[in-house]
């Protein structure tokens, strides 16, 4: 899988430790076959088969998104629904000229770049969207800017130069009370990507980017959401409405003894909540449990799945959790993803493991893999695509 060797290249637990949030890392050459994720054909399709409309899709110039109509036409449906379609020869010329064109969240149209952001979500624990970048010129779509995020860049196609700049405030939010300075004069490190080349760059970092005069360049930017200590103290304070005194109303009309008490009770229950060893863990587990993934359907398959050794099916969401765990004194294996907890008999635990690597597994190979017949792995999956957890796909592929 894709990811695992991303993981892999950009070093794992020591990239994690050492990097990662905290400086750049170039990997030359981490990719041998990035054409297996997209290409220019990846594109004409989506272009020609999906109606995007901005900001889903669309062209940025000199750090400006230019006007739907410089490179589309309106169209009217006889149920007077207007919608837009990419006229060619005017596309062509917008990016001739210095355009830049972008499709947001192309993980959810393109199955092997969802793979990808699946396996980057089950390592980094973070959710992830994967948007596609290409250019012909080397006039700057963007200017110098820097993201609310942290990105992996993977350069598919072409050549793309990166001026790094660093950051003028450290980890900036998407909601934040100040704006950072602007960038330094001199960037900190220059950079030409080429195809299989992945970039790692932290939130906050001021970068400009721009293809090769006279190439093209085709590049997939995987942006990944950090958890923050703003969205501990969130959750915290909805895990915290079980306190009487949480809930309590604010002591606004009281004396200003009677309000400093009440402050240090508040206090203490925050203390309280901050210094259980586990607390991170829990959080983790939470937003793990709650991610829905990429929802697929079933279809036709409505309930009940047949027990058939070719059907292929996939989890959802790339941060499922298994657990084994013990219930009324029986063990028994606990499944957590895409806001559903199941508790099951240990032996699913290898078929469930199975699917947690990633990608279509047909009835069969699960059976074979968990030592389970195919109707009782059918019975198994038809409960995780109740549960909004699975999808399956009909017939062998």
């Amino acid at each position: 899988m894709t990811s695992l060797l991303i993981a892999e290249r950009l070093g794992q637990e020591t990239f994690l430790a050492q990097t990662y949030g905290r400086d750049f890392l170039h990997v030359p050459g981490a990719l041998d076959n990035p054409g297996s994720l997209a290409c220019f054909d990846t594109l004409n399709d989506l272009l020609a088969s999906h109606r995007l409309e901005p900001p889903r899709l669309r062209l940025s110039a000199a750090g400006e998104a230019l006007p739907q109509h410089r490179y589309a036409v309106p169209v009217t449906t006889r149920r007077a629904i207007v919608w837009h379609r990419i006229h060619p020869a005017e596309l062509h010329q917008r990016l001739a000229e210095g355009a830049s064109l972008v499709i947001d969240a192309i993980d959810e149209l393109h199955e092997p770049i969802g793979d990808l952001a699946a396996g980057i979500e089950g390592w980094l624990r973070s959710r992830v969207q994967i948007n596609a970048y290409a250019s012909w010129t080397a006039t700057e779509g963007f200017g110098t800017h820097w993201d609310d995020h942290d990105v992996i860049v993977v350069q598919i196609e072409g050549s793309k130069r990166w001026q790094l700049f660093g950051p003028t405030r450290r980890l900036p939010m998407y909601r934040d009370v100040a704006t950072p300075q602007p960038p330094p004069v001199q960037p900190v490190a220059e950079l030409v990507l080429q195809p299989g080349d992945v970039l790692y760059l932290p939130r906050g970092w001021w970068h400009a980017v721009t293809a090769d005069q006279g190439t093209h360049s085709l590049h997939l930017t995987c942006g990944i959401t950090p958890h923050t200590g703003a969205d501990l103290i969130g959750w915290l304070s909805q895990t915290l409405r079980s306190s009487e005194l949480v809930r309590a109303d604010l002591p606004l009309h009281a004396s200003l003894e009677q309000q400093a008490e009440f402050l240090a009770d508040l206090g203490k229950e925050l203390h309280a909540a901050l210094d259980e060893p586990a607390l991170l863990q829990r959080y983790t587990t939470a937003c793990d449990a709650e991610d829905v993934g990429r929802m697929r359907p079933s279809l036709p398959y409505l309930q009940q799945l047949p027990a058939d050794p070719h059907l292929r099916v996939r989890l959802t969401t790339g941060r499922a959790r298994l657990t084994e765990v013990r219930v009324d004194g029986e063990d028994l294996v606990r499944f957590t993803a895409a806001g559903s907890e199941m508790d099951l008999a240990p032996g699913t635990g290898p078929l469930l493991r199975r699917l947690m690597t990633g990608g279509w597994h047909p009835l069969g190979g699960l059976a074979n893999a968990a030592g389970l017949t195919v109707p009782d792995v059918a019975t198994v999956v038809g409960e995780l695509v109740t549960a909004q957890a699975a999808a399956v796909r009909t017939g062998a592929r």
